[in-house]
């Protein structure tokens, strides 16, 4: 199987790096990131010009990709130069849509921004113990209950909120404006908020909607995959930089045997990473997508902790400053593997997936 990029996905790659590494320097991505909203608009617009979102969406949806490769392609760009711009969000939303048959042209070229309130306190990850409710009331529905780390629910302008109607796990849209939402600043950077539902007026978008549900999250575990791979080949980027120029005993650190067993490890636990990111993005529209994602989550989640710990720990004490790249690598490459499912609940799901 060839898994070159085509022509297309290599100019996205092409342009969506230069782009951010040109507007994203450490100083200016943390002064975004760890600042209210949380987000740049402006930098959200010259994206949506670049394409980012539309090759997050489906062609069949107005968009010009939406396949696992796509989403990889977009998602490695964005995890290697720690952009804090909430397209995960993007990425749930669509799949959400696109499932539903709703318009998406506001998504895809940007002017939308939309969030998915999944997550609750008790429900972190999958839909069993979600205590949202929707009642019906006339022509429309009303939301009771709270979602939790609702990514990029500080700057939506639509939700997407998912809630118990009749027993079964179903999708609502609202307005941003109708939902008491909360906002707050992530430990690593960008924004998320808890919306607090009190008979919050929605629109049903998707009755019955747990395969739904599962394909987005599916899509949603491989572009935090891809993110992650991008981080880390980041991370390790700087390791190497900063081994062949620090000096101890008269000579660069590099030259170290320990040391570089410890760099020849991590090569392979990336490598690992991406190939398997490459497997569960090539599964992404099968029968095997949910199991596919949630190997490659549970295999990642392990390995980025190994390249933040050894990061931190071969730089020294500069790798803990905040003028310093490597602890923002660090704080992501953790807080990725609490989105979307942890490593316990992929392992779960895979282990389910063969006792059946």
């Amino acid at each position: 199987m060839n898994f070159d990029l085509t022509e297309d996905r290599q100019m996205l790659s092409e342009s969506l790096n230069r782009y951010l590494a040109d507007r994203y320097s450490l100083k200016e991505r943390n002064r975004i990131a760890y600042e209210a909203p949380f987000s740049d608009t402006k930098r959200w617009g010259d994206m949506a010009e670049l394409g980012v979102p539309g090759a997050l969406a489906m062609e069949k949806d107005g968009g010009f990709g939406g396949t696992g490769f796509d989403i990889a392609v977009v998602f490695e760009a964005l995890g290697r130069h720690l952009c804090p711009e909430p397209f995960l969000a993007t990425l749930l939303a669509s799949r959400l849509l696109s499932a539903a048959g709703a318009d998406q042209s506001g998504l895809v070229d940007g002017s939308i921004r939309y969030a998915v309130g999944l997550s609750e306190i008790d429900a972190p990850y999958g839909l069993a113990g979600t205590a949202t409710t929707a009642r019906k009331q006339g022509d429309g529905y009303r939301l009771s209950g709270r979602k939790s780390a609702v990514y990029g629910g500080q700057v939506a302008d639509v939700l997407l909120i998912v809630a118990m109607l009749d027993g079964k796990p179903a999708v609502f849209s609202a307005a941003a404006g109708d939902v008491n939402v909360v906002s707050y600043g992530m430990m690593d950077g960008g924004g998320a908020a808890e919306l607090l539902l009190d008979d919050t007026p929605a629109t049903l978008l998707l009755a019955d909607a747990e395969a739904a549900l599962t394909s987005a999250v599916a899509a949603g575990q491989v572009a935090l995959c891809a993110e992650a791979v991008g981080a880390m080949t980041a991370a390790y980027d700087l390791l190497l930089d900063y081994l062949k120029t620090r000096r101890q005993f008269g000579t660069t650190i590099g030259s170290f045997q320990a040391l570089q067993h410890r760099t020849v490890d991590l090569l392979a636990e990336i490598e690992q990473a991406r190939s398997i990111t490459i497997a569960a993005a090539a599964a992404l529209d099968s029968p095997e997508a949910r199991l596919k994602s949630a190997m490659a989550k549970n295999l990642i989640g392990r390995a980025a902790r190994l390249v933040a710990e050894e990061t931190v720990q071969m730089h020294g004490g500069i790798a803990m400053t905040w003028e310093y790249a490597a602890s923002h690598y660090a704080k992501r490459l953790v807080l990725l593997d609490h989105q979307l499912g942890d490593t316990d609940y992929c392992l779960e799901i895979v282990m389910q997936s063969y006792a059946a």
